[in-house]
């Protein structure tokens, strides 16, 4: 091993470590480790920057654009209008719902696909009273299966395609993921819906999707100095909310008195802490004339008051709000928003409101300008449940993204346009005709995601430019010498399984398809099945809540706990690693 091989080493290791250590921003150790590689010399100063200039990070970004365009139209809503009425049980729900979120994950981002369908899928729970942790996993698992059958399915099947296109000279196409990817999507389908049953059935969950049900929201308001109801009791206030709001303690002169009986006097001065869902919280707001705890700050850094949005979102696995308590946490200081509630999976809320430590999964209620609010949800790493007015209302702008889509798909997958030339071209021609507003336009573009891509490029680049791909193919295929080559697709497949969860899954392909790729050559293998291998692993992350933003998006929603995952998502991992190497090479030839 040479000194630049060493450094290169040295230099990914430590940063999977900080990536699976998960105390910084994934996007911010990428950028470090960027800096480092320069530093040290393994990263030459001309190609730093090669990942923001690659065709990579271009795809990824316009595609992102067009899904959201797709996702806002509200198409998939109004086609589906029809069918949701004929969806009477879980077991007619369960596969139908799952295999529309796929195929709209084929054609459009995959997290975007299941946030269009998390809304019809609590309309149909609360409509027959079917259990929602009974639906939404499977749909997540639908999703990330999704993404395997086309190019811009997901990310890390731009990142292959790359990488072939290093290695042999020419990507992948369109529709090359294709064949492998729909038998085995159609597979995941089907086993999800027969083996849902493992999920939890009664357990509650929380998310109030598109006014499907209510969302059960903790915060803190306060009764003002001038309050006009000086003798209400707790009863009257609940009686104000018609039951729908549960006041949870009384706080008064930093006194708190937990579950009040219901003849307490409530005071002008003292606060309370109240748990509901948005529409009740606010309605008992104007009702009972109470103010919100952190109503000292204004609701909007500036705009006009037709600009306030109110959103609730998913804390990522990366936020830096994980650990912090409410009374810590400063959105208004940073962002310029308000966090009005929050609300927590399988867990009573307490009373204790601001001393409540935030978790990855829980969902907050904020409030801000339209133009604050994308800024901080990719500054905390929030995922968006619902965006309520994004449905665009002409006929033409319903229909002008999915057209613009299937035009750029159907040029590429004829082999008419360059990909990254035509999503470009499809990108532009949405915002211009209306399909996007600019602003929308640039809130969808993943900052986070595209300046991981970016900053990973050059250091993949490193580890093959100082032989370190060779070095450890070399030593993957003494492993696998003599074994079938089967068993070695296997592997790389298993490999890149393993790693997603503690990784993001650019990341792991940025880092896993070169060595797949050299451990072929190595072996005298052709490079494609490897490389399909990887994208295979990288997309089925079913295992824990917090490996892929599908997982965390559909957990409170649910009511999942974390062991729930593996309930489903072992066994469907397991079916994966035994199904897919082998139907990997049936269609990609060793």
């Amino acid at each position: 091993m040479t000194l630049q091989q060493g450094l290169a080493f040295g230099l990914v290791g430590l940063t999977i470590a900080a990536f699976i250590w998960g105390r910084f921003r994934y996007d911010l150790v990428a950028c470090v480790a960027l800096v480092v590689g320069l530093a040290v010399g393994v990263i030459p100063a001309e190609s730093a920057f090669d990942g923001f200039r690659n065709d990579v990070t271009v795809i990824i970004a316009c595609a992102l654009i067009v899904s959201a365009a797709f996702s806002r139209s509200g198409i998939v809503e109004w086609a589906l209008k029809p069918l949701t009425p004929l969806l009477k049980t879980e077991r007619a729900q369960t596969p139908v719902l799952t295999a529309v979120v796929t195929l709209l994950s084929m054609c459009t981002k995959n997290v975007g696909a299941l946030a269009i369908m998390l809304p019809v899928a609590m309309r149909v729970s609360s409509v027959t009273g079917t259990s929602p942790s009974r639906l939404l996993m499977p749909m997540a698992a639908g999703a990330m299966a999704g993404g395997m059958v086309t190019l811009v399915g997901t990310s890390p099947n731009i990142i292959v395609s790359e990488v072939r296109q290093d290695i042999v000279g020419e990507p992948f196409g369109m529709y090359d993921y294709s064949p492998v990817g729909l038998i085995l999507t159609a597979l995941i389908v089907i086993f999800v819906s027969i083996t849902y049953r493992v999920l939890p059935e009664r357990r509650k969950g929380g998310a109030a999707l598109g006014g499907a049900a209510d969302n059960s929201y903790l915060t803190e308001v306060r009764a003002p100095a001038d309050w006009s109801h000086g003798t209400a009791t707790v009863t009257d206030l609940e009686a104000m909310a018609e039951g729908r709001v549960k006041i949870l303690a009384v706080i008064r002169n930093g006194d708190r008195r937990a579950h009040p009986r219901g003849n307490v006097v409530v005071k002008a001065g003292d606060v309370l802490a109240i748990d509901g869902s948005e529409e009740a919280l606010f309605r008992f707001l104007e009702r009972a004339k109470l103010s919100l705890t952190r109503n000292d700050k204004p609701e909007v850094r500036a705009g006009r008051t037709e600009e306030l949005t109110t959103v609730e979102a998913v804390i990522g696995r990366n936020s830096s709000l994980k650990g912090q308590t409410v009374q810590q946490s400063d959105f208004y200081g940073e962002y310029g928003i308000n966090l009005l509630g929050v609300s927590r999976a399988g867990l009573e809320m307490v009373p204790g409101f601001r001393r409540m430590k935030l978790q990855a999964g829980d969902i907050l209620l904020l409030q801000g300008s339209e133009e604050a609010m994308p800024s901080a949800m990719y500054g905390l790493d929030l995922l968006p449940l619902v965006e309520r007015d994004v449905q665009l209302g002409s006929v033409r702008r319903r229909f002008l993204p999915a057209v613009v889509l299937a035009v750029a798909m159907i040029m590429v997958g004829l082999g008419l346009v360059h990909v990254a030339v035509a999503f470009f071209a499809a990108a532009v021609v949405t915002v211009a005709l209306g399909g996007l507003k600019m602003r929308e336009a640039y809130a969808a573009l993943d900052g986070p995601l595209l300046v991981l891509v970016a900053a990973m490029i050059p250091i993949s680049n490193a580890i093959q430019e100082t032989g370190g791909s060779a070095l450890i193919g070399e030593f993957l295929s003494g492993l696998f010498q003599n074994m079938p080559g089967v068993l070695a697709v296997g592997g790389v497949l298993l490999a890149s399984m393993i790693v997603t969860p503690f990784l993001n899954n650019a990341a792991t392909v940025l880092i896993v398809a070169p060595i797949g790729a050299t451990m072929a050559i190595t072996l005298g293998f052709q490079p494609d099945p490897f490389l399909m291998a990887v994208a295979v692993g990288a997309a089925c992350d079913f295992l824990t809540p917090v490996g892929h933003q599908c997982n965390t998006l559909v957990m409170r929603p649910g009511g999942y706990k974390f062991e729930d995952y593996a309930k489903l998502g072992a066994p469907l991992s397991l079916m994966v690693v035994l199904v897919a190497p082998p139907l990997i090479l049936t269609f990609w030839p060793l």
